[in-house]
């Protein structure tokens, strides 16, 4: 105790009892949200990716982290436990083409079909995202991209939490608002997050300040409960397994938020609000692809 301090902030937010744990190392605060009912999802007709119909759910009481794990936290858990990520296993990563260096885009001749932006970068993954040539220097406070959902979760175990559910990430993103369609309310606000702005994929205006990923605490939080970049910057993995209808094809599991390649209006990719989602296998990762932990209240609550 004398090597590390905790410091409790309380806050009451419409019903909800707010506790920010302040921890010695950076960007690893939790905030206790006391649960509840609310309604999730949209009826809105362009909901996809299961986005709709909005269902009444419960969640109970949790803990989940204020930011996205950033780089420099990854890298210390890389380190303790000499781990070894799956894109690094793999040998290769999907990044965003103008992101990448000029060389080593000159060598490659693929791209995913019906999204040529999408290129495969041979040694792209966390700790260089857009392949040789780049590097985190001066990113630890960016998400940590290129993390696969089995990367995200051996995380969460090194550091004794685990993955949210779809219900407590959204929970969290609404902020204690109903029907809201992002974090802070119903307005669209150009620099609450990092999207893309302009004509996609050649030209980004930056309106919001970011061409590619931003640091996690770039902006102020998004919502009441002090939850920062829950929308747009890097897409986030939670513990739930996309459902399909009819089943069958390959397990994928959910990811929520958006990312810096989406868009406010859906002219391309997805709307960057509160219920966006889609799903992925859990071996994939890419430079839009990052993770925060959640964790079960503990029985007797300090």
């Amino acid at each position: 105790m004398a090597l590390s301090l905790v410091f409790f902030s309380v806050f009451f937010l419409a019903f909800n009892v707010q506790y920010l744990l302040i921890t010695a190392a950076s960007h690893t605060e939790m905030v206790k949200l006391s649960g509840g009912r609310f309604k999730m999802g949209t009826d809105a007709k362009d909901g996809k990716d299961g986005e709709g119909p909005s269902k009444m759910v419960k969640v109970k009481s949790f803990l989940i982290d204020k930011f996205p794990v950033t780089n420099e936290n990854f890298r210390k858990f890389v380190r303790e436990k000499n781990y070894k990520s799956e894109a690094e296993k793999f040998g290769w990563s999907f990044a965003f083409f103008s992101a990448v260096p000029a060389k080593t885009l000159s060598k490659i001749k693929q791209s995913v079909q019906g999204a040529p932006w999408w290129i495969p970068v041979n040694r792209a993954f966390w700790r260089q995202p857009q392949g040789p040539g780049t590097s985190i220097k001066d990113k630890m406070k960016h998400p940590a991209v290129h993390i696969s959902y089995n990367d995200a979760n051996e995380y969460c175990k090194w550091a004794g939490k685990r993955l949210p559910t779809e219900k407590e990430w959204e929970f969290a993103a609404r902020g204690g608002l109903r029907d809201n369609t992002y974090p802070w309310g119903n307005n669209f606000e150009e620099k609450r997050m990092n999207i893309w702005q302009g004509r996609f994929p050649h030209e980004n205006t930056k309106d919001d300040g970011y061409h590619w990923t931003a640091a996690v605490d770039a902006f102020p939080p998004q919502n009441d409960y002090g939850m920062c970049d829950m929308v747009g910057n890097a897409w986030e993995w939670v513990s739930d397994e996309l459902k399909t209808l009819g089943g069958g094809g390959e397990k994928k599991f959910v990811l929520r938020g958006g990312s810096y390649l989406d868009s406010v209006d859906g002219a391309f990719n997805h709307i960057a609000r509160v219920t966006t989602r889609m799903g992925n296998t859990a071996d994939a990762g890419s430079d839009n692809i990052t993770f925060r932990c959640a964790k079960n209240i503990p029985k007797v609550d300090l």
